[in-house]
Formats: C-alpha cells, structure tokens, sequence
C-alpha cells in the first residue's frame, strides 16, 4: 500500500527525469539550432515508525515522505555553419548570493580580529 505507492511515484519520477529534460528540443533559429541544456536534481525521502504497543489492538504508528524535483537552465549549444558553440547560462542571483555569503564572512573575520586586539590591548 505506502510502500507500493512510493515505488510507483519513484518510477514515474526517473521515467519523467531523463536526457530529454537534460537536453531540451532543439529549436530552430535563422538557419542555426539551439539546444537549451539543463542541470536536473531529484531527491525523496520517507520515515515512519511504530509507538509502543496498548493495552487494546494495534500500536499506535505513522509515517511520512516527500521528493522533490528541481531544473534549472545551464547553457544553451548552438550549432551553425557545421560549428558548435557553447553559451553557458550565468546565474546571477546565485552570483549575488555567493557575494552576500563573502562579505558577511569578511565582516565577521574583521570583527574578530578587531575585538582579539582590543582584548590584548586592554590586559
């Protein structure tokens, strides 16, 4: 019952994720194709677990699970006049992140270094 379930969502889920979602049709423009390419990430998981038992029938027990899909566009591969180029796909709010994640560890390692001379100053 939940664990059939569960191996069926899993097989539709590998059936739907493959070289097609990877690699999307190729689109035709002004005489060159396109090919979108992308980066695809599932993941499931599920728990479950039995209470001790009463006094009166069956243990008490329950269980859960969840998955997730995500896709996100990489590069496009053009192919004109017999040539491929590759156009990688540059996520900037990723890029702001990464930036917000290197400032507030600058911010920090200053702010330590500051308060570790004002310690040795103050002794």
């Amino acid at each position: 019952m939940f664990l059939d379930d569960l191996q069926k969502r899993f097989s539709d889920m590998q059936t739907k994720v493959g070289a097609r979602t990877v690699y999307g049709d190729p689109i035709e423009i002004d005489g060159r194709k396109v090919i979108p390419v992308a980066s695809v990430q599932y993941a499931f998981g599920m728990g479950g677990g039995m209470g001790p038992k009463r006094d009166e029938g069956e243990a008490p027990g329950g269980g859960g699970g969840g998955g997730g899909l995500r896709v996100r566009p990489v590069a496009l591969i053009e192919v004109a006049d017999g040539k491929i180029k590759v156009e990688p796909i540059v996520d900037v709010s990723r890029l702001a992140m990464m930036a917000l994640f290197v400032g507030a560890w600058v911010v920090f390692w200053i702010t330590y270094t500051i308060r570790a001379v004002a310690a040795r100053r103050q002794r």
